[in-house]
């Protein structure tokens, strides 16, 4: 298995029960032994609307996803638009965290974002220094790489399935565990 880096994911195993994060996949965007690490939760759609936060973006009714359970009331996003934003720092090839807010709404009201290539958040997933490895010890957490397909078409619904089918071998049949094997 890889080590957890800028750039991967953790995948929460089958049976963890935690409300934050159960069958859920973090992407993480900085991962630093001394500072923590840092990431989103890419499949916990939240039940508002970006346009609920923010009336004043003239767009397409575009999804708002938990991003994790610390400082709720932070917005960020995810994106692929390197062109646009100098500020935003790159994740994996082709993926980007932040950039310029006034900047994107200004692009947003132009109808230059594809909201199929943007993936807003509130709040973020946090972990201080050797906490994460502590619980990847723990087998807590299984890593894989990131991709683009993943984090931007593939629903939320089916993105922690589909994260342990693109592992391959047992992690295939993991993804098929029941969230409680006493009630299968």
């Amino acid at each position: 298995m890889i080590a957890a880096q800028t750039g991967t994911l953790l995948i929460a195993e089958p049976f963890l029960k935690d409300i934050h994060f159960m069958r859920t996949v973090v992407l993480i965007c900085r991962h630093d032994k001394e500072l923590g690490t840092f990431g989103f939760t890419l499949n916990k759609q939240h039940t508002h609307s970006l346009h609920s936060f923010f009336p004043d973006i003239q767009s397409m009714d575009i999804p708002l996803f938990t991003g994790g359970p610390v400082q709720m009331d932070t917005l960020h996003y995810v994106h692929q638009y390197p062109e646009f934003f100098d500020d935003a720092e790159e994740i994996i090839e082709g993926v980007y965290w932040g950039g310029n807010f006034d900047t994107l709404k200004t692009l947003m009201n132009a109808g230059k974002i594809d909201p199929g290539k943007i993936k807003f958040f509130l709040g973020y997933s946090g972990w201080e220094s050797g906490q994460l490895e502590a619980e990847i010890s723990e087998n807590t957490w299984l890593i894989a790489p990131a991709s683009a397909p993943l984090i931007f078409e593939t629903s939320p619904q089916e993105t922690w399935k589909a994260s342990l089918q693109q592992m391959g071998g047992k992690y295939q049949l993991l993804a098929n565990y029941p969230i409680d094997p006493h009630l299968n």
